[in-house]
């Protein structure tokens, strides 16, 4: 006669067959994420996820060369049902564009400032706000930021205004410098609207987004203090900024407040993005970057090479602490990439998705300029 645990087997075998069989069946159902169709990185980046399957759009940004003639204006789009990208028109301009930002919102994506390179190695801010419409593949011109910036945070709040958080400006004085103001476009009626300052140093390279009304940016550089060599120095600075939530509130008037420094050493051109929705996730996210501030070349600023971070780490809003999602240097690279498997800087965006966060384009170790679609696993919350 057979032991009660010997009947069970067969069972228990079953179940674990079915199992393995029920995350095979799901695993085929994640397309492998395509590479971009060129190497590209300090590119401006979104996801939409109001025309069926959630979209993603890369935005100009610098080749594998890393010279001011490999700055490119192409543009492609991502079908995250099909893992396949489209190359799309590209943004108007009579050259391409660095550190500009994005923001899909319904059916458009807008994409604000960013800066040129000469062929004498000038750089120039621009005040431009392009909108691109996917279903029209056609792009219009927005009003022009105030104060033009490029590197800065951008945030969306209530599906309708979108921040501009900090940045550069070439316009700030005659070599022009990081800036404190917090911008906001109003994406009903085309206008801006000019917020409460940031209250710490102004800075360049930071990283940060909007979850419900809070606004969370970390590091970036900053001019050093000293002068000399290096020009520019890495900041440690956490802030939160808190936006009116009433319906008849001034959001211009926010509220900021210091926070505690954020897990690993990751501080400029760090990848960030905002939880989809507030209700079921509250976090801004945060990936990559280095500890090294340089130009658009990969050197840093001392002289010497920037190399990225394994670090991704995260703030979470509702409990006001931070968290860290992973920090494996020794990651093996999978198919489409395992959590830091391939640390990354130079970036303008990190894509929230329920299965991952996703890193479009970027640098990699010895400032390589790649093509790959990182896919960043999220722990399993209880």
């Amino acid at each position: 006669m057979k032991s009660a645990s010997q009947k069970l087997l067969p069972a228990l075998f079953a179940l674990l067959l079915c199992l393995i069989l029920i995350a095979q069946l799901r695993a085929a159902d994640e397309p492998t994420l395509a590479p971009l169709p060129a190497p590209v990185s300090n590119n401006a980046v979104a996801i939409s996820h109001d025309q069926g399957s959630p979209k993603i759009f890369s935005f100009m940004g610098i080749g594998p060369r890393k010279t001011w003639d490999v700055i490119t204006t192409a543009a492609y789009e991502l079908d995250l049902a099909t893992g396949k990208w489209t190359e799309e028109r590209p943004v108007p301009g009579v050259a391409g564009r660095l550190a500009a930002s994005a923001v899909a919102l319904h059916d458009q994506v807008f994409i604000f400032g960013g800066y040129i390179v000469d062929a004498q190695g000038e750089e120039h801010t621009v005040p431009d706000l392009n909108v691109f419409v996917p279903a029209e593949h056609r792009y219009y011109r927005g009003k022009d930021i105030p104060v033009p910036v490029d590197d800065a945070v951008v945030g969306l709040y209530r599906d309708r205004y979108i921040f501009l958080i900090g940045g550069w400006s070439s316009a700030e004085g005659p070599t022009g410098g990081p800036v404190r103001n917090v911008q906001i476009y109003d994406t009903d009626t085309d206008t801006w609207m000019q917020a409460t300052p940031i209250p710490g140093t102004p800075v360049f390279g930071h990283a940060g987004a909007i979850v419900g009304n809070t606004i969370v940016y970390v590091d970036g550089a900053y001019k050093n203090p000293y002068g000399g060599n290096p020009k520019f120095v890495s900041s440690r600075e956490c802030w939160m900024g808190k936006i009116p939530t009433s319906r008849k509130a001034d959001i211009t008037k926010i509220d900021w407040f210091n926070l505690p420094l954020h897990p690993g050493a990751a501080r400029y051109r760090i990848a960030a993005g905002a939880a989809l929705s507030e209700k079921k996730d509250s976090r801004i996210y945060f990936s990559g970057g280095t500890d090294t501030p340089y130009n658009y070349n990969g050197i840093g600023y001392n002289g010497h090479p920037a190399e990225p971070s394994p670090v991704t780490f995260a703030f979470n809003v509702a409990t006001e602490e931070w968290e860290t999602i992973e920090a494996n240097p020794d990651a093996t690279p999978g198919p489409t990439s395992t959590p830091a498997a391939v640390p990354t800087m130079d970036h303008r965006g990190l894509l929230v998705t329920p299965t991952g966060l996703i890193i479009v384009g970027g640098m990699e170790k010895g400032q390589k300029v790649t093509d790959k679609v990182t896919v960043v696993k999220l722990p399993a919350r209880k």
